[in-house]
Formats: structure tokens, sequence, C-alpha cells
């Protein structure tokens, strides 16, 4: 079981990043989703791992906080590959500029960037550096460090949240041809995201943030999974990514709220 675990991971952390793994990994593997999604949060700690450990090393040598934290999510974001901002982006593309559910899906399926779009990333990215440069000027930078992993897996816990509730919205693309999480699969992703995120958090930053972290990632991904049911009528890969997106920044900013 545990080496089933640490294969799925591994197979996880492929399909969420740009990390390079050797094929063996790969042998036997049919390439559905489906029993993936439970190591989701595993996968988050593993792509957070490296971020995390460049935030510490900048602020152990007294970096400038807001420029550490750039620096962390420069390196989390080239690790993933921009996915999930690139889902964010062509989300905010969509929903901006469509006027009817169809338009939507149209403007989110072109690759070209949008004002919506960019005006969505810019946010993203400074959002969430400074949240995280304010929980490094409350916390030691060990603790700090210890938020991104943290907030990494209870992200890609929320992905699984968001595909499991909804129908694909169209039948086409990686969403669809995937299918929807089988229920049990979901929730011992939530289950490992909610005991991930308490393990590293509460200890280095103490019960009052860990539970305004869960609180903030919990209720932003359930207004975004509402919000999309009602306007596109289920979700899409830039919607799976979107919910990263939107999930990451919650979390990180009620973490430096709450210290």
């Amino acid at each position: 079981m545990i080496k089933n675990t640490v294969l799925d991971t591994a197979r996880a952390v492929a399909f969420l990043s740009r990390i390079p793994l050797p094929p063996w990994l790969f042998a036997g593997y049919d390439g559905k989703l489906g029993r993936l999604v439970r190591v989701f949060p595993l996968a988050g700690l593993v792509i957070g791992a490296l971020p995390a450990l460049v935030f510490l090393f900048m602020l152990v040598f007294h970096a400038d906080r807001l420029m550490a934290a750039f620096v962390a999510l420069a390196v989390q974001t080239i690790l993933t590959g921009a996915l999930h901002e690139d889902g964010l982006a062509d989300t905010a593309d969509g929903i901006g500029g469509g006027k009817s559910r169809e338009q939507s899906l149209i403007i989110m399926k072109d690759s070209r960037i949008g004002s919506y779009g960019a005006i969505a990333l810019i946010l993203s990215f400074a959002l969430r550096a400074s949240a995280l440069a304010a929980v490094a000027r409350e916390a030691p930078p060990l603790a700090a460090a210890l938020a991104i992993p943290a907030v990494a897996a209870l992200s890609r816990g929320a992905i699984t949240w968001h595909w499991q509730r909804l129908p694909p919205a169209k039948s086409d693309g990686l969403a669809a041809s995937a299918g929807s999480p089988a229920e049990p699969a979901m929730q011992i992703a939530l289950v490992s995201a909610g005991f991930a995120t308490a393990m590293l958090v509460w200890p280095a930053l103490g019960l009052q943030p860990l539970v305004a972290a869960l609180l903030g990632a919990g209720i932003s991904t359930l207004a975004f999974t509402w919000f999309i049911r009602r306007r596109l009528g289920g979700h899409t890969g830039d919607t799976l990514g979107a919910t990263q997106q939107i999930c990451e920044l919650a979390a990180f900013c009620a973490l430096a709220m709450a210290l």
C-alpha cells in the first residue's frame, strides 16, 4: 500500500507540475486520474518543498521579505509550468469577457490572454506575495516557510472538491475525458489536505492561523464552485486551476490576517 501511494504521488506530481520524473514510475500505469486524485495534497507537499526552501534560505540571510516571497512564488510557478496560473487567467477572461455560458467557454479555450486574465494574474501574485511577506514579518523564518507546502497541499485538495462536485462543462478537454473523481477519493484528499496543513501550521504558527487558513480555503472553494456552477454549469480544466489559485490566495491572506 505504501509503495502504491508513493508511486501515485509521483504520478500526481508529474500531472500537476513540470518536475522531471523517471519513466519507470509510469510502468503499468493506465493514465487514469481517478486514483491519483486522493494523493493530490501529497503532491502539493512535494511541489511546495523547493519554494519553501528558497524562501527559508532568503529569510535566513535577511533578504527583503516581499522580495523573498516573490522569488518563492516564481520558483513554484516554474515547477508547475504556470499550470494553475494559466487556468486562472483563462477563467478570468472567459467569465469577464463572455456574455453567455457558450461564449465564456469559447473564450476560455483561446490560448491568448486578455485584460481580465492579465489583471487576475497580477492581483494573484501581488496578493499572495504580500500575504506571505506579512506571515514572514510575524513568524520565524522556518515557520513562515512551512506555510508554503501547507497551503500547496490544501489548495490541491480544493481542486478535488471542485472537480468532484461539478460535472464537466463541455464534452471535450482533459476534465471531460478524465471524468469526475469518485466520492471516496475526494474525501481522502480533503482529509489528507487538512491533516498535512494542521501538522505544518499548528506547531509553527498556532491554532488560530490554522483555523483561519482552513476557513479561508474552504469558504473560497465553496463560493467559487457555487459561482462556476451558476455561470458555466460545470468544471473545466481551467476552473480546476483557478480553484487552486483562489484557494491558495485565500489561505495565505487568512494566515497573514490571523497572526
